[in-house]
């Protein structure tokens, strides 16, 4: 997809998300069975995402898509949770994970290093990773490359 269409499905998206409570995590599109298919990612900063409210972003961006004709062909809208498996993209996903156990890639002056650990502070500028319970390191979001929340077994 290219940018503009990706803004512009972006800035349809944002009031819709917003309805429900939530924000705009990613877009991402894929082909599969010969059609588009355009997902979208959404979370929330106080609760989870729950399947009603994916549904009515879905009807309704999906109304607001096919009105301004982004897509010449058939397409499929998936509208759904980030999930474990996708790096958090957005400040607030670091908010509503504090507490867990993460992965994190981050870059510093001798290249880039990795580092696991609880998610213990979030700022504006910066999370606080325990590693251990002598050692913490403070990684600022302009160093970040990707953090994953690591699921509970």
């Amino acid at each position: 997809m290219d940018s503009d269409t990706e803004m512009k499905i972006k800035e349809l998206a944002q009031p819709i998300v917003e309805q429900e409570d939530m924000f705009l995590v990613d877009l991402e599109e894929k082909s599969g069975g010969g059609e588009r298919v355009l997902w979208v990612y959404v979370d929330s900063e106080e609760g989870d995402v729950n399947v009603e409210a994916c549904t009515r972003i879905s009807r309704e961006l999906g109304f607001v898509l096919d009105a301004h004709e982004l897509f010449g062909s058939r397409y499929r809208l998936n509208v759904s949770s980030p999930g474990l498996s996708r790096p958090l993209t957005d400040r607030r996903q670091y908010l509503k994970n504090r507490g867990r156990l993460a992965k994190v890639k981050y870059k510093t002056s001798e290249g880039y290093q990795k580092t696991r650990g609880i998610v213990k502070e979030v700022t504006e500028n910066h999370i606080v990773i325990e590693i251990s319970e002598n050692e913490s390191k403070k990684i600022g979001f302009d160093q970040l490359v990707e953090t994953k929340i690591v699921p509970k077994i």
